[in-house]
């Protein structure tokens, strides 16, 4: 990945709040959603117009960012910055080191980045996925499957999932619902189904026995365990338990995996673009993770069109050598904001073609959910 696109001159930032309701509620062992408020932003340039997504959560439960406050330090810090750098002209490149003198806030600053991005790559005639470097045309495409209210209702949405041809199957889990879901899974759909579970931090450094039991039924790994800042506790925990450790929450940049592969935390990466601060960064941590052996996989945060078609994207790089969380855009929507949803091809899903992230909006349904707009301009 080298930056030797033309640059381009940011007329105006326009933060869009929509609000979308979930076909099913998502439940995980930190809350149930049923609707998300999305913050998108759409950059404008001298050529072209460029959107980026916010994966922040409509309240601070996955991590300590929320819609409601990605928004307000866009405006009051990240975007003043970014009008004030020291060139007209500005490559998303760039924006990484402009915005990092505001501490955290990556969700915030990765669809500040996106958009950019998809900005420029638009204008330069490129697309997302051959700038970031991916290989493939199709990825496998795996769902994710939330908390259900009892063991027949989550046999029988999993069964559908896997009638419809999802390639894997994620479960999440929580302490007192954890061995016996798997177990009724493996027992009603065999071995043969690639299998694994995500637990959101639900645990402690206490539960390696209890997680231990999971072993015997040959999961492609267990998800973030412990909370995101006990990389110590992971380790332990990768010492008790067969089964791969793989972590989410906890990796947050390239340093931090490097960190936590070398310390024995986990054996596998899940990576987040809006989690790293964008997806420049998300390739940074492909990158360290495949010098050091250590495969990647593609989470997703309930994106949009948007988002999903960049996730796509990222997913395409070699070392995605597991199935991701990219699921169609009808697992979650029932009407998509772009027109080109993302659909399910035999299992796998294609990234999509042309300038930027490959996307055109459906402007009139976009119009229809959104619940409010704030412009910024350039003074220069």
């Amino acid at each position: 990945m080298i930056d030797d696109l033309k640059k381009i001159n940011i007329h105006s930032i326009e933060l869009r709040r929509i609000s979308l309701p979930l076909v099913t509620p998502f439940r995980t062992s930190f809350s149930t959603e049923n609707h998300r408020d999305i913050l998108l932003v759409r950059v404008e340039t001298d050529d072209a117009v460029g959107w980026g997504e916010c994966v922040s959560g409509n309240e601070p439960l996955y991590s300590n960012e929320y819609v409601e406050g990605s928004q307000r330090v866009m405006i009051d810090h990240l975007i003043p910055r970014l009008f004030a750098f020291r060139s007209r002209a500005m490559s998303a490149h760039d924006v990484a080191q402009i915005l990092r003198p505001v501490k955290d806030h990556r969700m915030a600053k990765a669809a500040l980045e996106a958009a950019i991005l998809d900005a420029q790559l638009r204008e330069n005639n490129v697309s997302l996925a051959t700038h970031l470097g991916s290989i493939h045309e199709l990825v496998p495409s795996g769902v994710s499957v939330g908390i259900a209210n009892s063991l027949d209702e989550l046999v029988t949405t999993v069964g559908g999932y896997l009638d419809e041809g999802y390639a894997r199957i994620k479960l999440k889990i929580e302490p007192g619902w954890d061995i016996e879901p798997v177990r009724v899974i493996r027992k009603t759909f065999g071995d043969q189904v690639p299998l694994q579970v995500d637990a959101n931090t639900a645990f402690t450094r206490e539960d390696g026995p209890l997680l231990a039991q999971l072993d015997p039924f040959n999961l492609l790994l267990i998800e973030q365990p412990l909370p995101e800042d006990d990389i110590t506790g992971h380790a332990l925990i990768a010492r008790q338990v067969g089964t791969p450790i793989c972590l989410d929450e906890s990796i947050v940049s390239s340093h931090v995996a490097i960190d936590a592969i070398e310390r024995g935390a986990c054996s596998i990466v899940n990576i987040k673009a809006g989690r790293v601060g964008g997806y420049l960064e998300a390739v940074r941590i492909h990158n360290v993770c495949q010098q050091r052996g250590v495969p990647v996989w593609c989470g997703g945060m309930l994106e949009t069109g948007i988002g999903r078609a960049m996730n796509v994207a990222l997913a395409g790089l070699p070392n995605f050598t597991l199935t991701g969380d990219i699921s169609a855009s009808e697992r979650f929507w029932k009407q998509d904001i772009v027109q080109q949803p993302i659909r399910l091809e035999s299992g796998q899903v294609r990234l999509p073609s042309g300038s930027g992230a490959g996307f055109e909006i459906d402007g009139p349904f976009l119009s229809d959910v959104t619940t409010s707009t704030i412009t910024l301009r350039s003074e220069n």
